[in-house]
């Protein structure tokens, strides 16, 4: 295979490589820690009530967690416990 060296290649992560609801709760939960909250707590009524107060707004928290629907974080947590 013939190469040109002079090009710079492209490195792509594959979408499912790459997975933004993991990312976000992981996010989330340090910056609830790093506020002193009990994270699990937070994210759980946050996720059964939907109200966004339970997210502290520390290191843009709110903000990420709001663009990722709450049945797909449910739906990453359950991946993530059940899957062996």
């Amino acid at each position: 295979m013939d190469r040109n060296f002079e090009e710079t290649m492209m490195f792509q992560v594959k979408a499912e490589d790459y997975n933004e609801a993991r990312d976000v709760l992981l996010k989330v939960y340090d910056a609830l820690k790093e506020k002193g909250y009990n994270p699990i707590n937070q994210i759980v009524g946050y996720l059964l009530s939907g109200d966004p107060a339970y997210i502290t707004s520390h290191n843009n928290a709110r903000s990420m967690i709001r663009k990722i629907e709450r049945d797909e974080l449910v739906e990453e947590l359950v991946k993530q416990y059940l899957d062996k």
